[in-house]
């Protein structure tokens, strides 16, 4: 059984029969704390828990099931930590750009669901891509040319095409011993 404080009490709501139909856990809400009681197998607790804080961050839940899967995670980025800028409203509008095209190409270049809400900025993104799309969402915070954003992002998405995944390096290893 797990507590879950949640600040969207409506909206966690309406995603938890979804959630409870892909995923065997009963979620129960009492009322006048704007909590919710997860009960089920432990690790099903765990993920809809993780689900849930993402439904209640702003994501929509069939994205935040997308954390059903380990190699996705939920990361959060606090704009305040990272800029001295007062007009944090710049700052917000920056990373989702004109018309959300700087938040859209983010999103393409690295497979992750980017959800801006207040001073915080959420992310549900594979393991793969965690780094390079952390770290570019902290440039554009830091106030980073979108256009060397973009190229560092494609550039660790190069990186990480040449890395073959079968590959364990003991391939040239037994080939020159000839093992017989």
């Amino acid at each position: 059984m797990i507590v879950l404080n949640v600040q969207n009490l409506r909206r966690v709501k309406r995603a938890v029969p979804f959630i409870e139909s892909k995923i065997k856990v009963k979620v129960e809400a009492v009322k006048p704390s704007g909590r919710l009681v997860i009960n089920g197998k432990q690790v099903d607790c765990y993920i809809v828990e993780k689900v849930l804080r993402a439904v209640d961050f702003g994501f929509d839940v069939e994205d935040a099931m997308l954390l059903k899967s380990d190699d996705f995670s939920l990361e959060f980025i606090d704009i305040k930590e990272h800029t001295h800028r007062k007009n944090l409203k710049e700052v917000r509008a920056r990373v989702i750009g004109r018309e959300g095209k700087a938040k859209n190409t983010i999103e393409e270049l690295t497979g992750s669901v980017i959800v801006v809400n207040a001073n915080t900025v959420g992310v549900i993104v594979d393991s793969n891509h965690v780094d390079s799309c952390l770290q570019g969402l902290t440039s554009l915070i830091q106030g980073a040319k979108h256009g060397n954003v973009f190229a560092y992002i494609e550039k660790q998405n190069a990186k990480l095409r040449q890395i073959d995944e079968d590959d364990l390096g003991l391939k040239e290893k037994f080939a020159a011993s000839d093992v017989e």
